[in-house]
């Protein structure tokens, strides 16, 4: 805990910005966005290994009662819970006249087919075989090797995160048409939050960028910005994006209220649609935590504020989805700046 801390511990969060800056007389930030630096910092990352992992979904959205089906680079998946509660995934076709999985119920921890009841406990069975899952408690990930090809990892390259009984979390999830680098760049440009974003950003400087580092941990932007809350009251704090793995972008509250909190943003990789346009899935997961005595009380109201927690990434994806469908759509035809 630096000094400041321990010297802002006990005070009320929220600021009061003595003079704010209307949105179009903030300093321009376009000159330090530079797009070879973005670039650059997106290069390491997609270099690091994710040992084949996707993130599925939600942990509490995979349940004892239904399977959970999504698409992953074109493979069919299917996951749901065994009659211990662990996680189990596997091909989200029935292998015995190509009914979707995703549609089946369970029954004590058992998969059943609804066309014709082949029933699948997680074993390998009549041709069917399991893909190796993971729970971290808060995202269900699975293991596909024949998508990802690489050398495979025995577990997914989960970020240092606070405690889940020590947090509130929530998972918002989101589908946008472009692939999983344009999410991955959208996340390694903090310059446009309160340019783009300034119903939840005001007062944003980059104070820190990308050392070359092959190790995520140290490649990292550092970031002093201030969550607007209503008119002139504001939160400031001080934030740290890494880059852990190819697919993942992970800001930690380093400073201020909040401190320890994370924010996971997740691209997987749906495969393309109909007309062949690439899709991807956003999946965020928002860790909040703090060492007030009242966060207590925050922790006991968890799913009355899951769902505002949810709207409010959802605003913000909103936009940051059509910032990575634009720059896809440049990509692809080979007019992206830079």
């Amino acid at each position: 805990m630096t000094r400041d801390d321990r010297k802002g511990r006990g005070r009320m969060p929220l600021r009061l910005r003595r003079a704010p800056v209307p949105w179009d007389r903030q300093p321009p930030t376009w000159r330090d966005a530079k797009p070879g630096l973005i670039a650059d910092a997106l290069k390491r990352a997609l270099g690091r290994p994710s040992g084949n992992w996707y993130v599925l979904g939600a942990s509490r959205a995979v349940t004892a009662e239904r399977s959970v089906g999504r698409t992953v680079g074109g493979s069919e998946v299917v996951a749901w819970r065994d009659a211990l509660g662990r996680l189990r995934a596997g091909p989200g076709m029935c292998p015995h006249l190509g009914a979707p999985l995703r549609d089946s119920p369970v029954r004590c921890g058992t998969l059943v087919c609804h066309w014709h009841g082949l029933a699948l406990n997680g074993e390998p069975f009549a041709g069917w075989e399991p893909y190796p899952a993971f729970d971290d408690g808060v995202l269900a990930w699975v293991r596909l090797d024949h998508v990802g090809g690489e050398a495979p990892l025995e577990r997914p390259v989960v970020p240092p995160r606070p405690r889940v009984r020590d947090s509130v979390e929530s998972v918002y999830e989101g589908v946008g048409v472009c692939e999983p680098e344009d999410v991955v760049a959208n996340r390694l440009d903090p310059w446009h939050g309160a340019w783009f974003h300034p119903y939840s950003f005001v007062d944003l400087t980059v104070t820190g960028t990308p050392s070359g580092a092959k190790d995520g941990e140290q490649d990292s932007f550092a970031v002093d910005v201030a969550f607007k809350i209503v008119g002139r009251v504001v939160v400031p704090v001080r934030a740290r994006f890494t880059a852990p793995e190819p697919r993942t972008v992970v800001m930690h509250i380093t400073h201020g209220e909040g401190r320890g909190s994370v924010v996971e943003s997740h691209a997987t990789p749906l495969g393309p649609d109909r007309t062949g346009m690439p899709r991807t899935a956003v999946t965020e997961a928002l860790l909040a935590t703090s060492d007030r005595r009242g966060f207590a009380v925050a922790r006991a109201a968890a799913p009355l504020l899951r769902p505002l927690m949810r709207a409010s990434a959802g605003r913000l994806w909103r936009d940051d989805l059509a910032y990575a469908e634009r720059r896809w759509e440049l990509r692809s035809s080979g007019r992206l700046p830079g």
